[in-house]
């Protein structure tokens, strides 16, 4: 009898195998061992011919002698394998924490020719473009420009993002060195309401107020920021007088 493809299926592998009808159901588990992971004598079979099948056992009481041809296998259906063993006994294949990791040498990951740091040089990209020193001064430029065009300065009244509900006070202006990739001047809006994304401090450095657990505090690129006369809002003043 010809091979038959179908999908292994277990809780850590999916795989489309050539099951041999022929082999007996013992033969079978001792080869699904390196695929699942699973020893045989773990092992819990059933079958699944097509999408619209029910999914029933696949197993016999003397299992040496009783072969898969028994069984409706049918061209990718789908096996499925289950770990009979307690979960304290099954072995994690996602957990990396024990797996050593490799790290390639700076100078032997330089010297490649089909790394994405050989393409980038080719293609003259990031650091390796002989504009980019240049592309990024225009850039930090224009944030300095913008803090000065909307006269953004410490102790004014602001609203963030064109939303009256973050109104604030700006409490900083300049660089935030623990911000990834924020090269360049940030505002720091200390806001009215507990909305925003830190208490005035990041990655431990504080640039204004006490340490919180109310979050009044965001960062933001001055294009966001509006200062002018937005009092705080009273949420009450619509209320009528009882």
């Amino acid at each position: 009898m010809a091979d038959v493809p179908m999908y292994v299926i277990s809780e850590n592998a999916s795989s489309e195998r050539r099951i041999t009808p022929s082999w007996s159901i013992d033969t079978f588990k001792t080869k699904l061992e390196p695929i699942t992971g699973i020893p045989p004598s773990a092992q819990r079979l059933s079958i699944k011919s097509s999408a619209a099948a029910q999914i029933q056992p696949l197993e016999a009481a003397d299992e040496e002698n009783t072969f898969l041809h028994s069984f409706p296998l049918a061209a990718y259906g789908e096996i499925h394998v289950a770990d009979t063993r307690p979960a304290g006994m099954r072995v994690n294949f996602n957990d990396t924490t024990g797996v050593e990791r490799y790290v390639m040498p700076e100078p032997e990951y330089e010297r490649k020719t089909d790394s994405v740091l050989a393409w980038k040089k080719a293609q003259k990209l990031g650091r390796f473009d002989p504009n980019a020193p240049s592309q990024e001064q225009q850039r930090l430029d224009a944030i300095e420009q913008e803090v000065e065009q909307r006269g953004i300065k410490v102790g004014l009244r602001c609203r963030v993002g064109g939303e009256d509900t973050r109104r604030g006070v700006v409490k900083y202006v300049g660089p935030v060195g623990e911000i990834p990739n924020g090269a360049g001047t940030w505002v720091g809006v200390h806001l009215d309401e507990p909305v925003g994304k830190n208490d005035g401090s990041i990655a431990g450095k504080r640039y204004w107020g006490e340490e919180s657990s109310m979050k009044h505090g965001v960062f933001v690129r001055p294009e966001r920021v509006e200062v002018g006369d937005y009092p705080a809002m009273d949420d009450l003043e619509d209320m009528e007088e009882i």
